[in-house]
């Protein structure tokens, strides 16, 4: 069993009405350095390794880096980057054609992004990471500290609640807020 501390990054600027997947926002620096307090804090009470999983987008990876600067070792992981929602990413929302986001709503899980992937490949992506620490060494199944994306920590916690990729976009969870923990047992 691991337990998996997920954070998601500080908000990031120019999001608002937008498709934001892969798309490499920047973030405030106060932000950054407030969310890798927290972690920092967090890590010395509960007695945590000192190291952090981040994705390579900005958001992610400019809070392990700062963590990294004081001590923690950081490791940088492409699976852990939200979805790709391909030629969408970074467009505005009004700007992407309706009948394309209704063809997403009607084939939720299995729609194909031209040039991202699907939510199924998206699942599998997060699975493959998740079990990469299945095995029982103990680098293996010491708690893991993450700042990552909300749809990467959504996918993650379906999938350690055994729950299949949602065919209806009904059924997907609400963002975890900016800056957010999530804790999950994953076994």
């Amino acid at each position: 069993m691991t337990t998996l501390y997920l954070w998601r990054h500080p908000k990031p600027n120019a999001a608002k009405y937008r498709c934001i997947g892969q798309t490499d926002l920047t973030v405030n620096r106060r932000k950054i350095k407030r969310l890798a307090n927290k972690i920092a804090r967090f890590a010395r009470y509960h007695k945590l390794p000192k190291v952090i999983w981040v994705s390579p987008l900005l958001r992610s990876r400019l809070v392990g880096e700062w963590l990294a600067a004081r001590g923690f070792i950081c490791h940088v992981d492409s699976r852990l980057m939200e979805i790709s929602f391909g030629n969408w990413d970074g467009k505005h929302w009004d700007d992407i054609d309706k009948a394309q986001i209704d063809a997403w709503c009607a084939d939720f899980a299995n729609f194909a992004f031209d040039n991202g992937e699907s939510l199924t490949e998206f699942f599998t992506r997060v699975k493959d990471w998740l079990a990469s620490f299945d095995e029982k060494s103990p680098e293996k199944t010491s708690p893991k500290l993450i700042v990552g994306h909300s749809g990467w920590i959504t996918a993650a916690t379906m999938i350690a609640n055994h729950q299949a990729v949602p065919t209806d976009p009904a059924n997907w969870s609400k963002a975890i807020g900016y800056n957010e923990l999530r804790v999950l047992e994953i076994s």
